[in-house]
């Protein structure tokens, strides 16, 4: 396998470390493009064995080969042009969270992978595929909290912005113009595709949102300053069986409110609750037996040595070699980034929208 890096900067120095983890290290042939000429010569020092350049467009110029891969790890308002020219030279695609800015991009990314019988995938797939889920799922198909109808998912921190508490080197994070969004952007895409991969929704609905910047005493006035730190949402999921859930929505990673985790789900014979998609580990299905709530506590464990950070090309390289992974690719990866526009369109216009699966 030919692996083409596009930025040699923190994603894909982790990406070469879950190279490492999977075996896949020695047998890898890199190829990786910076244009920062200090920031690629301490990832060749990294790894050795990797051939630098300092253009995308040179680097991609050799002839492809059936399971070529290129990972775009750049900021995301350059992930549209750098994506679609990885798969204009005929190779497949992993490019890192969200998948584009703009949902017209997604749709072009996706048309020019079908017609070239390429993959476009997103590194959104960082949690996906977690025991955690695989144990609700199984709780949710063996009918055991009746049919759902509510889910609670709020992640709030008090301080946890990228570019100001976290990585403050990065501004890019808080400049629009680069990162395309704040947190709707930035941890967005692992919620979306998290409800999504439980509840498999045909069609979504964004029935209200809305996005804020909370102001504090260290934010900078230096550089370009105008992303969300806290967001939220009302939407509706509509299940294949015609079934209606609806989604009680809210991240935050500034807010002068109190640090809040609930993820829920809420059905007409019990609820789950548990810790988190992030670390989690005790679930609780709550159920009524003679009129009194009735708990049973279960602590669900990872069953392998991989880390989130890992999944992102171990479920893109599984899927390319046998289809059966819980990769977020091209019809799913195209739906999750429209369900994410949706959210700031909504909150912009204040209309529903709507979001529909690919046919």
């Amino acid at each position: 396998m030919r692996i083409y890096f596009i930025g040699a900067g923190f994603i894909s120095r982790t990406h070469m470390d879950s190279l490492r983890k999977l075996g896949l290290y020695e047998s890898t042939q890199v190829r990786i493009c910076d244009s920062n000429p200090k920031t690629l010569e301490d990832f060749i020092d990294l790894h050795p064995g990797a051939v630098g350049f300092s253009d995308a467009k040179h680097m991609l110029s050799e002839d492809p080969q059936k399971d070529d891969v290129v990972i775009v790890g750049t900021p995301p308002s350059s992930h549209f042009t750098l994506a679609m020219l990885g798969l204009k030279s005929g190779r497949h695609v992993l490019c890192e969270k969200p998948l584009v800015t703009k949902s017209a991009d997604a749709d072009l990314l996706f048309k020019e992978a079908q017609q070239r019988g390429l993959t476009i995938g997103c590194c959104s797939s960082r949690f996906a595929g977690l025991e955690m889920a695989k144990v609700v799922r199984d709780i949710l198909q063996q009918g055991r909290i009746g049919a759902p109808y509510k889910f609670s998912f709020i992640h709030r921190v008090n301080r946890g912005r990228p570019g100001i508490e976290y990585q403050p080197h990065s501004k890019w994070f808080l400049d629009s113009s680069v990162s395309g969004g704040g947190i709707l952007f930035d941890w967005g895409p692992y919620d979306i595709a998290s409800l999504i991969e439980l509840l498999e929704p045909e069609r979504v609905e964004v029935h209200g949102a809305w996005l804020s910047r909370p102001i504090t005493d260290v934010d900078p006035t230096d550089v370009v300053n105008d992303v969300e730190t806290h967001c939220g949402a009302m939407m509706k999921f509509i299940q294949k069986n015609g079934d209606d859930v609806f989604i009680q929505y809210e991240r935050a990673s500034c807010t002068h409110g109190n640090t809040f985790n609930q993820v829920e789900l809420e059905g007409t014979l019990g609820a789950i609750t548990w810790d988190s998609f992030y670390g989690g580990e005790e679930i609780t299905l709550s159920t009524d037996v003679e009129g009194k709530i009735h708990q049973e506590k279960e602590v669900v464990t990872a069953k392998d040595e991989f880390s989130p950070m890992d999944n992102p090309v171990r479920w893109f390289v599984s899927h390319l070699e046998n289809g059966q992974s819980p990769a977020i690719v091209n019809e799913q990866a195209v739906f999750n980034l429209h369900c994410l526009q949706a959210i700031y369109q909504g909150a912009r216009t204040g209309e529903i929208q709507i979001v529909e699966r690919v046919k």
